[in-house]
């Protein structure tokens, strides 16, 4: 794709982690692989009771921290049921639209960490009624079928209530452009960025410890950041996650003002009224985020956004309060298997970072 050598190791990274496995609940997977990603590039490393993952480069002063996060899990499914002829019910983990769920290759890891395919069916479309016709089958209309014709052999390929499920689609970049679709960007691009950070920084003195989180939960309310903060007691917390941009057909700049390929998003706001959280971002950080990206002529764009929260709420909240904010990174279809991000938007939020970090000041 004719990448410079820099952005192909993020390339590769974020491949790797984008075909691991990770469903929240069951990120361990996706940990390895980012375990494996890190190599060399920290002093320490430690998990908490939960499953986050903490790699720790130490700065110049070790009582200055800075933690950045990006969540391993990505959206998924767990298996409620299997009935007589061997058919799996599912409930949807984390925030699914339903029309993303009929007709999908499915891959369920069972306890023993076997994989097992599955397809979603439902009620032929030759005889549904006129009604149905005109609306999205539900997840809970849906059922799994696995190629068996009993309970019990559904249970011998090792499958369980319990056990997990995400769609099972290999990403790739788009036609040999730097465009890439994948099933779990949300947020494995943030985390890719995470690696590619500590990479450029690996021969770099900067002034505060640099810890960086592969969180879990995320998908089912935002759950780190307060146990992250209270741990690590950062004094400064940045969330480093997909945002939803306005530069496809449906939508407008008026609605979600973020464009692929416009460089790092610096988040002002954001606000999820389904679950009341969300996180307004102090001016003074802001401010200084964004006399950054000018001082070193970095693209960005300001995010405003409705409709979705990050680890940086969670965290906002945590010990005594803690100085939270995010960068995000513009990403279409999020929370289907078909998610797009563009590759340049992700080396420039990992050059963006390396700079802020090089020139940290405490706010």
């Amino acid at each position: 794709m004719g990448y410079s050598v820099k952005a192909q190791s993020l390339a590769d990274t974020l491949v790797k982690l984008d075909n691991s496995f990770g469903v929240t609940g069951d990120e361990g997977e996706t940990a390895e692989a980012l375990k494996e990603e890190m190599e060399g590039l920290y002093d320490e490393h430690f998990a908490d009771a939960q499953g986050n993952q903490i790699y720790v480069r130490h700065g110049k002063n070790k009582d200055k921290r800075v933690l950045l996060s990006a969540h391993m899990d990505e959206i998924g499914y767990i298996v409620k049921s299997i009935d007589k002829s061997g058919f799996a019910r599912i409930f949807p983990v984390g925030f699914h639209d339903d029309r993303m769920s009929i007709n999908q290759v499915l891959v369920f890891r069972t306890a023993e960490g076997k994989k097992v395919q599955g397809v979603t069916g439902c009620k032929p479309a030759h005889i549904v009624t006129e009604e149905e016709r005109g609306k999205a089958a539900r997840i809970g209309e849906l059922f799994v079928d696995f190629g068996t014709r009993s309970a019990e052999e559904t249970r011998s390929l090792g499958l369980e209530i319990g056990d997990y499920g995400g769609f099972d689609r290999a990403g790739h970049f788009l036609n040999n452009t730097d465009y890439y679709t994948g099933k779990s960007i949300d947020d494995r691009g943030g985390l890719a960025v995470l690696v590619e950070v500590l990479r450029r920084l690996k021969d770099r003195d900067v002034e505060p410890s640099v810890y960086m989180a592969g969180s879990v939960q995320e998908e089912t309310g935002m759950r780190a950041g307060n146990p992250l903060v209270n741990q690590v007691k950062p004094e400064l917390f940045l969330a480093v996650d997909g945002t939803i941009p306005g530069d496809i057909p449906p939508l407008s700049y008026e609605e979600c003002s973020q464009k692929l390929g416009d460089g790092v998003g610096i988040k002002f706001y954001d606000w999820d009224s389904g679950i009341t959280c969300g996180n307004s971002v102090p001016r003074k950080l802001t401010g200084r985020m964004i006399a950054v990206a000018k001082k070193y002529n970095i693209p960005f764009q300001r995010e405003v956004i409705m409709g979705g929260g990050t680890d940086a709420w969670n965290a906002w909240q945590a010990g005594t309060g803690c100085l939270a904010g995010g960068v995000s990174i513009p990403m279409r279809y999020m929370h289907t298997a078909v998610g797009v991000l563009k590759l340049s938007d992700l080396d420039i939020c990992a050059d963006y970072l390396v700079k802020y970090l090089e020139d940290y000041v405490t706010l």
